[in-house]
């Protein structure tokens, strides 16, 4: 009797399970008829519309990898829900679902959660004392020298000190405060600003991020971001930190609770392109469903930011120069500044980004990637004054590599673009990855180089003190590009052989026109015998040294020329 009711039983269970195929190939048939006509649909037949979301967002949280990545897709792609299903299914998705939302292109953000309600409101200065405590609380000593720089100014000044000391002694050469410059009323973020750049050098490391959550540090930055949503440079600071603290996986889920994830899907849909790339790096590095990489600080991808179908078969990699940046650098050509007037630039909004706009929309099947450091004509107004050992070529190669790396560079055909010292730089980080077996992929996949004035053979920047502030405080990069320098020298000597050795194709652009730099002097800032390496294809442009990398339009010669580079030096990926 006992075996005859097992027997019965799993008669019973098979019966059963046959019963949940059926209903799930059912609602599966359901669904994707749905989706095909969902035009067709009648808008007052909700039982429809409801099953098919649910259907989608049981899908997502499917075991099945392929099964969830197109279950978000759908969930993205379709704008047919009304807004009480959309608010039903914020408080439905789980964490993994929200963040390739987040990345999905044209996704509703209705599909997201607020981020939690702010504390009641309480004075600015009360702000400035908790962003002073949080930065108290983080470790002080034992490392990198810039940050414990940046966080004893910052837990030292405040807004009173700091207006107090305005147009003194203080404002020469004291603590180095840009704002010190202005002799009109401090704003109420400056501090707050001061802060955040502490803030943002503690987030490199990866056991202060620990601390920084651990203190609270993530739900009172959403409160200074939704208080402070009249200053972009502040918005800007905090995604950055949040990017930065993306990079540690254990610290997803508080980033998530804390409502960032929201916020960055809004961020990602910005005109600006220095806001939506910070905000597209953030989610990156909280997307390890469809993303294998991790993008390090001033490691910005400016192409796919967006989750895509579309394969990826090549690296093309940015390297601004001096003064030069992740975003500016490569942007359309505009009016003419001096080099002096670009450092003290602090315009917010840039023309367009060629690489992200017209290389991404002429070759959608590459990744497009650039980098950002710090860089100065002079120590003066260096943003840390003791971090002139971080600025040799040696030096910014090691730790370039390494982001790099982290980055999958390397993984794929590369090609590298570079605008004058960035060249440089290029040139090091190849020889000194040809010497270390854990980056030699770099150097086999790289399979073309671009160069845009770079003084293979220095810079008659280096011969002239434009005023006392470059006489008195030459920067390390200035001195390093003198025509006489041995290192230079050196330099290019070994990384002819070794491009020769390597048969790297080789594109190199020189400036003809000269380049205004202080109120009075023109020179030009790469002579055209510096541009030329010495081997590959060397072409003079009538611009000046600034406008070498940035092209008038899509049709100027200066982007046909470097497309046409690109496309001949990848025919083969481009075309399997």
């Amino acid at each position: 009797m006992y075996g005859l009711k097992c027997c019965s039983g799993g008669g019973s269970v098979q019966l059963l399970l046959r019963s949940q195929n059926i209903i799930k190939h059912y609602n599966n048939l359901k669904l994707l008829l749905f989706l095909k006509n969902k035009d067709s649909v009648s808008p007052f037949d909700a039982e429809e519309y409801e099953s098919a979301l649910w259907l989608l967002l049981k899908r997502s949280q499917s075991e099945d990898k392929t099964v969830r990545w197109q279950a978000v897709k759908d969930l993205a792609s379709n704008h047919f829900w009304r807004d009480y299903q959309y608010r039903a299914a914020a408080q439905a998705i789980d964490q993994r679902t929200a963040i390739g939302l987040a990345r999905c292109k044209d996704v509703d953000l209705r599909f997201f959660l607020p981020p939690p309600p702010l504390p009641k409101s309480k004075d600015m200065c009360s702000l400035e004392e908790e962003l002073r405590l949080l930065l108290a609380a983080l470790p002080q000593t034992g490392f990198d020298p810039c940050v414990q720089y940046f966080t004893s100014l910052a837990l030292r000044e405040n807004s009173q000190t700091i207006a107090a000391q305005k147009g003194g002694l203080w404002c020469f050469g004291g603590n180095g405060l840009p704002y010190c410059e202005s002799l009109s009323a401090v704003p109420a973020d400056t501090v707050e600003l001061f802060c955040l750049q502490a803030l943002v050098q503690h987030s490199k490391i990866p056991t202060h991020c620990d601390k920084i959550e651990s203190h609270g540090g993530l739900q009172l930055l959403q409160k200074l971001y939704q208080l402070r949503k009249d200053s972009a440079k502040i918005q800007r600071s905090i995604i950055h930190i949040i990017g930065n603290m993306a990079l540690d996986e254990r610290l997803h889920s508080s980033i998530c609770h804390a409502g960032w994830v929201s916020v960055l899907a809004e961020v990602m849909k910005s005109q600006r392109i220095m806001d939506s790339s910070h905000a597209a790096r953030a989610l990156a590095n909280l997307d390890r469903e469809t993303v294998h990489e991790k993008y390090p600080d001033g490691v910005y991808l400016l192409h796919p930011q967006c989750r895509s179908s579309q394969p990826i078969k090549a690296d093309v990699l940015f390297v601004h120069g001096l003064l030069g940046a992740a975003f500016k650098t490569w942007r359309q050509q505009d009016i003419e500044q001096s080099a002096d007037e670009k450092e003290l630039d602090v315009e917010d909004e840039y023309s367009e980004c060629w690489p992200k706009t017209w290389l991404a929309s002429d070759f959608p099947m590459l990744r497009i990637i650039s980098v950002e450091y710090d860089t100065h004509l002079s120590d003066w107004k260096a943003k840390c004054p003791v971090e002139s050992y971080r600025e040799s070529i040696a030096y910014r190669s090691s730790e370039l590599l390494r982001k790099l790396r982290a980055a999958g560079i390397g993984d794929r055909p590369l090609i590298w673009m570079s605008h004058s010292m960035g060249g440089l730089l290029v040139k090091k980080m190849l020889l000194d990855a040809s010497k270390d077996p854990e980056m030699d992929s770099i150097v086999n996949n790289t399979q073309g180089i671009v160069f845009y004035s770079v003084p293979h053979h220095g810079s008659r920047l280096a011969e002239y003190s434009v005023n006392v502030r470059f006489l008195l405080f030459p920067s390390v990069e200035v001195k390093e590009l003198s025509k006489d320098s041995p290192a230079l020298k050196a330099l290019n000597d070994d990384f002819l052989s070794f491009a020769k050795d390597k048969k790297f194709p080789v594109l190199s652009f020189a400036e003809t026109l000269p380049t205004r730099v202080g109120r009075m002097l023109s020179l030009h800032v790469v002579p055209m015998e510096s541009a030329d390496l010495g081997i590959g294809e060397l072409i003079p442009v009538e611009v000046s040294h600034l406008n070498i990398c940035k092209p008038k339009n899509k049709d100027s010669f200066l982007y046909q020329h470097t497309l046409k580079f690109i496309q001949e030096t990848l025919a083969r990926q481009l075309r399997s």
